[in-house]
């Protein structure tokens, strides 16, 4: 028996918990026509084959119709999820791990513009910034409904063989009533804290008479929303001990903040750069004045701090939702002492804004999270013959590839030209506000340790480099370099984005930023020249700055640009530069109205236009390979040999990678790794 706090079995009603550690609930939007059939089941099963005692499903089902779905929510309303959902639970429970959902109303946090188009409704007429609608204020009848629509949704999960529920209180229908900043009624449901709360507990009466008193039910709440108009401390620590109290609840889930604007939901779910478990105290207040089971996730990204939180007596479960993203074996390898194989969560939170961005759930650094049907988390010896593989590049494209190649048992030889690995990655950590980035690559490195890859750093491999290996496979991964915008002239006094975050060119004292790309680059090197003291101007093309980057990882860079001054012009191009005594005159037009001319005096122009593929060795080496780089992208996609047989003397098959072969991003350069390095 270990003595492991976190691998302690923990008893929750007639439920044991084979561990400590959970994923709470989350959206990662796999369903398909709002209900968790294949897709959604393969990712909850993964987690449950990792180890992890309990997974709460569904970041909001829904449980009437007029809350639409905002990011691919669950339809709970509806009879037709209670046999995928019974599917899921059987799959999770192979592997005794148990299953929940939450259920919601997700009240003003949607639009009224999807869905059945019906009005959005809230507590009072207070509009919510981050989904924009203005919402009605419930009236009886909508409460009675919505009411009855919680019962009979938790009735549907019961039938569905699911282990328990909780109800979401943060940020949707239920905390709008709580809320002094979204309760602003008069009548039984607004002013005292009675009638505040006289909605939740109308619903959970109504759920606990309809599942009777051996089901378990929990509220994820909000217990202070730390916002001078919100729900104070006091009050949401009043709001805890009734609810422990009131004998038809099992568990406290606990958040603190609100989240109605982007700003705020990154104090809630904080991202890389802020601090780690920031509300772990808090829900250990919570728990020590309830003497209640107390449940809580919050940026909780590695073991040690979530050992802690059990040891410490602060949590009876811990949630480990992101990193389950990022790995969903954590447990599994901490049973088998390999914790320092777990791969690392490091808070780019890609995951999240890639919901709104791309309309699913996906981890900067695992491919196979969402994928599980195609790609595998547990790369399997190949059953074919071993080959020599040469990996040039040794990017998150280059490391993924030659990693899952030796996974496969096949011989790696990885050549780099840089004295490190890590190509755009470890530029993006010199940021230190994203220097936790920097775990891509440490996470890959020591893998390949293990595997016994080889790395030749300060190799700029020739195409007679690579023959001299005698391989049978070869992936191109040398990524690309930046590339200018294309302008009437003056394109060799731009300074590029990389020179700016790598540290080879020092920020001006005026610095026109011009992001032509919209992602992570072009912020960056307008916050690094920001905060080394320049005075600076982004200078966007695009109807909204960083159109690429989600909206999560938008606010640490607009709280730089806030603090350091930095004015952002959108719907502008640049043009041309030109030199102006000892400055450059950066000279800026319109799509939208051709004829319009601005200039800005400046003394340094930085651009972002991207990076252009490095494939001169790529082109060396086509004429000399088996299928002449060409790839089959029907079977790369569905299965089968992926290289076609263009010249059978030839001695490699080979393809390119990430940046070698056109701008996008890690994620990309991730999945190309894995996919091509499963087919070898």
């Amino acid at each position: 028996m270990t003595n492991d706090p976190l691998l302690q079995p923990y008893r929750l009603k007639h439920l044991t918990l084979k561990n400590r550690v959970m994923s709470t609930a989350h959206e990662p939007a796999y369903s398909e026509d709002g209900l968790p059939k294949a897709r959604y089941r393969l990712y909850h099963a993964e987690k449950a084959r990792g180890g992890m005692a309990l997974t709460m499903t569904a970041g909001s089902a829904l449980v009437s119709r007029d809350s639409p779905a905002a990011f691919g929510n669950l339809h709970a309303f509806r009879d037709e999820i209670v046999p995928w959902l019974a599917e899921l639970t059987e799959a999770c429970h192979e592997h005794d791990c148990k299953v929940m959902i939450q259920l919601t109303h997700l009240g003003r946090r949607t639009g009224w513009n999807t869905g059945d188009w019906l009005p959005v409704l809230s507590a009072s007429p207070v509009r919510e910034p981050a989904h924009r609608a203005f919402p009605k204020q419930a009236e009886d009848w909508d409460i009675e409904r919505i009411v009855s629509d919680y019962a009979t949704a938790a009735q549907r999960m019961q039938a569905a063989g699911l282990d328990g529920i909780e109800f979401e209180a943060y940020g949707h229908l239920m905390d709008s009533f709580w809320s002094p900043a979204t309760n602003r009624r008069e009548d039984a449901f607004g002013g005292t804290l009675d009638n505040r709360l006289r909605f939740a507990f109308q619903v959970i009466a109504a759920v606990r008479a309809a599942v009777g008193p051996d089901f378990v039910v929990g509220v994820r709440l909000v217990a202070d929303e730390d916002w001078q108009k919100g729900l104070s401390r006091e009050e949401g620590m009043e709001i805890a001990r009734r609810l422990a109290g009131c004998g038809k609840v099992d568990f406290l889930n606990i958040i603190r903040g609100h989240i109605e604007t982007d700003a705020a939901l990154t104090g809630v779910i904080p991202i890389s750069g802020m601090a780690s478990a920031p509300h772990l105290d808090f829900a250990g207040a919570v728990r020590a004045e309830t003497k209640f089971p107390v449940f809580h996730a919050a940026r909780i990204a590695d073991v040690a701090t979530a050992r802690h939180a059990i040891a410490a007596g602060k949590l009876d479960m811990v949630g480990m939702t992101r990193p389950h993203i990022a790995d969903p074996h954590i447990v599994k390898k901490v049973l088998a002492g390999e914790e320092d194989r777990i791969r690392p969560c490091v808070g780019a939170t890609y995951c999240l804004d890639r919901i709104y961005e791309g309309g699913e759930a996906l981890c900067i650094h695992n491919a196979a999270t969402g994928r599980e049907a195609t790609i595998p988390h547990v790369i399997t010896r190949s059953d074919g013959p071993l080959k020599r593989v040469v990996v040039v590049g040794a990017g998150p494209a280059g490391l993924e590839a030659a990693r899952v190649a030796a996974e496969r048992g096949h011989t790696v030889t990885v050549l780099e030209a840089a004295p490190l690995a890590g190509g755009q990655v470890r530029l993006a950590a010199q940021n230190p506000r994203r220097r936790e980035l920097i775990g891509i690559v440490d996470w890959r490195l020591a893998e390949l340790g293990r595997l016994g890859v080889d790395i030749c750093y300060d190799c700029w491999a020739e195409a007679d480099d690579v023959t001299a290996l005698c391989p049978q496979m070869v992936l191109i991964a040398t990524g690309g370099l930046p590339q200018p915008p294309p302008l009437e002239a003056g394109a060799e006094l731009v300074t590029t984005s990389w020179d700016i975050l790598s540290g080879a060119a020092k920020p001006a004292g005026s610095v026109l930023v011009y992001d032509d790309n919209g992602g992570h680059q072009g912020m960056g090197a307008a916050e690094i020249a920001a905060s080394s003291g320049a005075a600076v101007e982004l200078v966007s093309p695009e109807r909204f700055f960083a159109p690429e980057m989600g909206g999560m990882n938008h606010v640490p860079y607009m709280r730089a640009f806030h603090r350091h001054g930095v004015r952002v012009t959108i719907n502008t191009r640049l043009l041309a530069v030109r030199r102006e005594g000892n400055q450059l005159a950066a000279v800026l037009g319109s799509d939208f109205a051709p004829e319009w001319r601005e200039e800005r005096l400046v003394d340094q122009v930085v651009a972002e236009h991207g990076t252009a593929p490095l494939e001169e060795l790529y082109l060396a080496l086509k004429p000399l390979s088996r299928n002449r780089g060409a790839v089959d992208y029907e079977r790369l996609v569905k299965g089968g040999a992926v290289f076609p047989m263009k010249d059978a003397a030839a001695p490699f098959d080979l393809a390119r990678i990430g940046d070698a072969v056109a701008a996008r991003n890690v994620h990309a350069a991730i999945y190309d790794g894995i996919r091509y390095a499963l087919r070898i």
